[in-house]
């Protein structure tokens, strides 16, 4: 039906044997059950159409009474075009065909989905002028005559043909269930689709005044190197009080704790204090633990178990280096000046109840034993033994 509704598609020979098909299709059933015999009809009363074509119909149809169905069909196409007589045909108005054959069925004119949706596959001769039949005897080739054919408007054709063109595939669309989705396995990677509903937020530190942090910056930059004069080190203290959060870009990381501890101790304890609740301070305590004792190490250690609550594996690891580094000085002078220091600290620990002696209380006391000739371990030795 496609190629019938484009009269330039099928030749008259053709397009009759395509009406045959389509009226012969139902023949054994009655007129009105045919699902073409609409479009029979239309065309049979369509002005346009050859008036062969419109005859042959009737014809079919039955409605002329030259000759039955039956006998036309015996003749070829070809045939029938050649014996063809227009002025022995009389063509009935459309009302009487369709009151005829299409009073029992949809009056609804014929359709077709295709013609909507689908791609054309009839694209004019662009040498043919609009309008213009190219089967015509006008186009025939005649000596002394300039010829027709090629006098069409190509770029008109170009772009009618554009303007008509769909790409949306042929119809119709076939309504298909979604296949359903395999269980998960467990070794299988689940595929997430995630939410990205972003939310704006607004960044309050944006065009805030940095001069404080820069100068804090500054200080601790002098810190590292070398001792603070006591303004510097009240304003440090006085800045990180105002604002704990000065300790994240004050520009100090663990690998410079050391510095700090040795040429800043009150400064270095403030700083650790307020990181306390940091993921990065297990990292400054190992640093703190693993640097070389001192008494300004010993200072920092001890006014931090004063001032919060240290892990007691720090702790308990920190004396243990302290013994060790008194044990292994070959200098006697600085020895017994360690031996004295690190007494003093575990004499401040025991009192204030940092630690609980019993869990280092071998060690201690082999300490206390080695070096029981200095007056500050004979005086550690003699409290162990009241805490026994």
């Amino acid at each position: 039906m496609t190629f019938l509704q484009d009269k330039r598609t099928l030749r008259s020979a053709q397009r009759l044997v395509a009406f045959a098909i389509l009226h012969q299709a139902y023949s054994s059933q009655q007129a009105s059950s045919n699902p073409f015999i609409v479009f029979l009809v239309n065309a049979a009363c369509d002005d346009q159409v050859e008036k062969c074509e419109r005859a042959f119909i009737l014809q079919l149809l039955g409605s002329s009474s030259f000759t039955s169905s039956k006998e036309v069909l015996k003749q070829s196409a070809a045939d029938y075009i050649k014996a063809f007589d227009p002025s022995l045909r009389a063509f009935p108005p459309r009302e009487h065909l369709q009151q005829q054959y299409c009073d029992k069925i949809d009056p609804e004119p014929f359709k077709c989905l295709f013609r909507d949706i689908s791609v054309k596959n009839v694209v004019a001769d662009p040498d043919v002028p609009r309008g213009c039949d190219e089967n015509s005897p006008e186009f025939d080739l005649q000596p002394g005559v300039k010829p027709k054919i090629g006098t069409g408007d190509r770029d008109e054709t170009i772009i009618g043909l554009l303007q008509n063109l769909s790409l949306g595939g042929l119809g119709p669309q076939w309504v298909r269930p979604r296949p359903p989705r395999f269980p998960v396995l467990d070794g299988e990677l689940v595929w997430l689709n995630p939410d990205n509903n972003h939310e704006l937020l607004w960044d309050y530190g944006m065009c805030a005044d940095t001069s404080r942090g820069a100068a804090v910056r500054d200080l601790i930059a002098k810190a590292l190197k070398g001792p603070l004069i006591p303004a510097q080190q009240e304003q440090v203290l006085v800045e990180f009080t105002n604002d704990p959060k000065l300790v994240y870009h004050c520009g100090l990381t663990p690998r410079k704790l050391p510095e700090l501890v040795e040429n800043n101790p009150i400064i270095a304890v403030e700083v650790l204090i307020k990181l306390m609740n940091s993921p990065e301070i297990a990292e400054y305590f190992t640093v703190l633990v693993n640097m070389d004792m001192s008494l300004h190490s010993m200072e920092v250690v001890n006014r931090l178990t004063t001032a919060v609550e240290l892990p007691t594996e720090f702790v308990h690891m920190y004396i243990t280096n302290c013994i060790s580094s008194c044990e292994s000085i070959k200098d006697k002078y600085m020895q017994n000046r360690l031996v004295r220091l690190v007494c003093v600290f575990l004499q401040s620990l025991i009192r204030n109840k940092i630690i609980n002696v019993h869990d280092l209380f071998i060690e201690v006391q082999a300490f206390c034993i080695e070096f029981s000739r200095i007056r500050e371990a004979a005086g550690l030795f003699r409290l162990l033994k009241t805490l026994e």
